[in-house]
């Protein structure tokens, strides 16, 4: 009998089949012989969601196989969140970090939720505990609280509202007006809070957390790229410093940049966030050139194709949230689902923002 190289690898006919039509979604990124050792895994993700009636929720900052070609939901936190309570499925399958799949199943408690590894965390998540809002709150008595959706579900139960960073504007200021009050804390991500000040005519009460990725680019990192790149668009993440933000062209959410870049089509265009955003964003616009300054988030990199099968083929690693928490939680996630939607994500003005109270960890 001859030898087939491509039963040999997996990469059979049958697979063929099931994934030559979702190559061409990533071929500018991935080489056809890795696309031919990674189609089996993908082929057999894609037969088990719909044996088992599952989903799998996809965040912008995904790998391009998982983004486009097992992610049947795909988007920023808040897209995600929108969708995990709208969905059909009886199982979820998160491909993002924890937080994520918390506030998946705190909207969906009927559905089984399940995370590939279950260290994929958030720096942002990490850095507040409820305990902290409660003294925030005895602190700042009367003030509302609103709290990025970056946080944990026993987080989110000491909180008015969330937000996102595609709506974090109109969330404070709904807060406050709902309130009476001028005064919102708005927590953990400080960089997230004083570029809402830039917007806004609050006072900003926040916590000393930040994004372990977009905490570390600077305003020379910024200026160092004009310089190699002239002419180049600088879009950036409302989680960087207010600096970083005041030397780009455009700032605001995962969602707001990948819109621009479709919108506007620029000749050349940088985005300042993770790196795997860079890469889905180029496959769906093919006319634009990237640079790709690369800031990994190295929780978000343990979700994998494998990962994602071992899931669905085993039940692990399911997330469930005490009844109690759940209940707490899903008040403040869904005052922020169910106010009206904003329409276009928010643009975050390119410049400093004004000062906040920040308020140091324990």
């Amino acid at each position: 009998m001859a030898y087939d190289a491509d039963a040999a690898s997996g990469y059979t006919d049958e697979v063929r089949a099931k994934t030559d039509h979702l190559y061409p979604l990533v071929e500018a990124k991935i080489p056809r012989f890795e696309w031919e050792l990674i189609a089996p895994t993908i082929a057999r993700i894609n037969d088990l969601k719909a044996e088992k009636n599952a989903v799998i929720l996809a965040h912008n900052y995904m790998t391009p196989e998982i983004f486009a070609c097992v992610g049947d939901i795909r988007g920023d936190s808040l897209q995600l969140a929108r969708e995990a309570a709208k969905t059909d499925a009886q199982v979820i399958v998160q491909a993002g970090v924890h937080f994520m799949a918390e506030t998946s199943k705190i909207l969906a408690p009927e559905k089984t939720v399940l995370i590939p590894s279950m260290e994929a965390g958030c720096s942002l998540a990490s850095s507040i505990t409820g305990a902290d809002v409660r003294l925030l709150k005895q602190r700042y008595p009367g003030v509302p609280v609103v709290t990025y959706v970056n946080t944990t579900a026993e987080v989110k139960a000491e909180t008015d509202i969330c937000c996102t960073s595609s709506n974090a504007v109109q969330v404070c200021e709904h807060a406050a007006r709902e309130a009476g009050t001028d005064t919102v804390i708005l927590i953990p991500d400080q960089f997230l809070a004083r570029n809402v000040a830039a917007m806004t005519d609050l006072k900003v009460v926040t916590w000393a957390g930040a994004c372990e990725v977009h905490e570390r680019f600077t305003a020379e990192d910024i200026r160092e790229i004009r310089a190699g790149n002239p002419g180049v668009t600088v879009l950036a993440h409302p989680e960087c410093p207010p600096e970083v933000l005041a030397e780009a062209d455009f700032a605001g959410s995962t969602a707001a940049m990948s819109n621009y870049v479709k919108d506007e089509q620029p000749k050349n265009v940088v985005l300042i966030t993770e790196c795997s955003m860079s890469d889905n964003v180029a496959l769906e616009n093919p006319g634009v050139d990237f640079v790709r300054p690369c800031n990994l988030c190295p929780h978000m990199k343990r979700i994998t194709l494998e990962g994602i099968l071992h899931s669905l083929e085993t039940g692990e690693h399911e997330v469930t949230v005490d009844p109690v928490i759940a209940a707490r939680a899903r008040e403040a996630v869904q005052r922020m689902i169910d106010l009206p939607s904003p329409g276009a994500p928010a643009r975050f003005e390119a410049k400093a923002g004004r000062d906040v109270i920040s308020v140091e960890h324990r």
